[in-house]
Order: C-alpha cells, then sequence, then structure tokens
C-alpha cells in the first residue's frame, strides 16, 4: 500500500497503550490476547485511512466507521470506546506520520467523531 511502508508499530503501540490506560479493566477482561487484538484491529482502522487516503474520498473512512460501530455495539461495545480509539489515532498519527498524510487521517477522524457527535445531540433531543 501507498505510504504504509514504514513500521507503524509505536503508533499502533502508542494507540493501545491510550486505550488500556482509559479502560483498565480490560486488560483483567481480556488478557494479553485481547491487547494483540487490539493491535490487530487498529491495524485494520490505519488500512482503511490509507485507502481513504489513496482515494482522497473522507467519507470511505466514516463509512467504515459507522459500519464498525453498528457490529461493536451489537456486540455490547460501547461508542464511546470507538471515539475514544478515534481520538488517540488522531493524536498519534500527528506524531508518526508525513504532514499531509497526517492532515489528511486527521480530517478523516475528525468526521468520523462528529459524525457521533451529532448522532448523540439528535438523540438527546429525541
Amino acid at each position: 500500500m501507498k505510504n504504509m511502508t514504514q513500521d507503524l508499530t509505536p503508533l499502533l503501540e502508542e494507540i493501545v497503550t491510550g486505550i488500556y490506560q482509559a479502560y483498565p479493566n480490560l486488560l483483567t477482561k481480556y488478557g494479553e490476547v485481547g491487547k494483540k487484538k487490539c493491535l490487530e484491529d487498529n491495524q485494520h482502522h490505519l488500512d482503511h485511512l490509507n485507502l481513504a487516503y489513496e482515494a482522497q474520498n473522507t467519507q470511505l473512512f466514516t463509512d467504515y466507521v459507522v459500519w464498525l460501530d453498528g457490529v461493536l455495539t451489537s456486540r455490547g461495545m460501547d461508542t464511546n470506546h470507538l471515539i475514544l480509539n478515534l481520538e488517540l489515532i488522531r493524536d498519534a498519527v500527528k506524531q508518526h506520520l508525513a504532514i499531509e498524510q497526517g492532515v489528511f487521517y486527521e480530517k478523516c477522524l475528525e468526521e468520523a467523531v462528529n459524525r457521533f457527535e451529532s448522532q448523540k445531540m439528535i438523540w438527546l433531543k429525541g
């Protein structure tokens, strides 16, 4: 994949560390296997960000995140966990990716988070 040839292990580890700091019970609940799965899941998120970047289409990523939220919430996860994950990715890409790519990723991530925030406002008003 274009622009994803660099080693993203430090970026992925930073994201997963942030998730486990915010939700320390995850380690007790899922153990090291869960941590490994979390790394894999975040690699998928980055893969989808890269696809959106290659196409220069932020909606590709936003649609993926909306689909993913549906899958996760159907399995008992909270949308706030996904929002935190997206925010951690946003913070990490600033430090680990080339400026142009990082800016595009940030835009994708902000659009995805904003979509959830606007849905929340609709739910609160309804």
